[in-house]
């Protein structure tokens, strides 16, 4: 594992100027513009989005010094490979799911602790590590649309995946951790895996999100990251028969008609929003139905095209 102790091999590394990375770091806000999105639970999610020239430094950042840092294996989102699909998989069959929720996630990792885990004294001097660090986080937050920030989640979480996951472990219960949204099957006693995990959040400052805590069992519809897992992994039914009802409406109807009678705005992005709820269903779930949709849509957005986009049935 490469190491840093000098500022000049640390920008050799990353390609960038060293009077360059200290412009950034002396006036890191100016260099993140918000933008704010609505959250599928209701409220705002506030993004923190770097200008390219920025986000050009985090990109090396996390594809040359945080790429090298360790992960825990019950960690499945922003890795290579992970999936939605891949972390509900260990779920499947289980008598009873618990879902757990971290509050405010992004907001309560601290700048302490990006700096002891993500940047280690083993691997580089202090000075190093500072500027690193500066140049990762913004407002006393982890920024949510760096794109080092989602690394850096799973590497400063590490400790306590591995640390619940191994607990989880000694008694049957399987444990993964997508993100802020932590999932646990098998049969347990859900209030003392809730402490522990509780406690193990304490120690690591951040807390529970108990208006998200979910138990279901195999009599209910079992859902992980989305996806329904109470004998195999699947994109849930009604997501599936919506797909259905809007291809059987163009189909039978045509787009035109079945644009005017929803009151579509944008034809196109609307196909191309169903198209990518296809290719999602196919993702989990390879069928022939959802197949030859991906097919027929593919061909009316070819033939849309081909005609300047214009309004037209089939």
């Amino acid at each position: 594992m490469d190491m840093y102790r000098e500022l000049s091999s640390l920008c050799a590394e990353l390609g960038f100027r060293a009077k360059t990375l200290y412009a950034l770091s002396n006036s890191i806000s100016r260099h993140y513009r918000t933008k704010e999105t609505a959250k599928r639970s209701g409220g705002v999610r506030k993004l923190r989005i770097p200008d390219p020239l920025l986000k050009n430094v985090q990109r090396r950042i996390k594809d040359r010094l945080l790429a090298q840092e360790g992960i825990s294996p019950y960690a499945h989102a922003y890795r290579s490979g992970a999936s939605t699909k891949k972390n509900a998989q260990g779920h499947t069959g289980k008598d009873m799911v618990m879902k757990l929720d971290i509050q405010s996630f992004f907001d309560n990792i601290t700048f302490a602790q990006v700096k002891e885990r993500a940047f280690p004294e083993e691997r580089y001097s202090e000075a190093c590590r500072i500027l690193l660090t500066i140049l990762c986080y913004d407002e006393e937050r982890l920024p949510q649309g760096a794109p080092t920030s989602p690394l850096i989640c799973n590497i400063v979480m590490k400790d306590f995946d591995e640390k619940l996951g191994s607990w989880c472990a000694e008694r049957n219960v399987t444990y993964t951790r997508y993100c802020d949204d932590m999932t646990f099957s098998g049969s347990f006693d859900a209030d003392e895996v809730r402490r522990m995990t509780e406690e193990l959040l304490k120690k690591e400052g951040f807390f529970l999100n108990a208006k998200k805590t979910k138990v279901i069992y195999r009599s209910g519809r079992q859902t992980v990251t989305g996806l329904t897992v109470n004998d195999t992994v699947s994109v849930p039914l009604p997501f599936r028969k919506k797909i259905r009802s809007e291809i059987w409406y163009i189909r039978r109807f045509g787009l035109a008609s079945h644009v005017l009678h929803t009151g579509i705005g944008d034809p196109d992005a609307y196909l191309r929003n169903l198209l990518g709820r296809i290719n999602y269903v196919l993702s989990v779930t390879r069928t022939k139905e959802f197949t030859e949709y991906r097919k027929y849509l593919k061909k009316l957005i070819r033939t849309r095209n081909e005609k300047g986009g214009r309004h037209g049935s089939l």
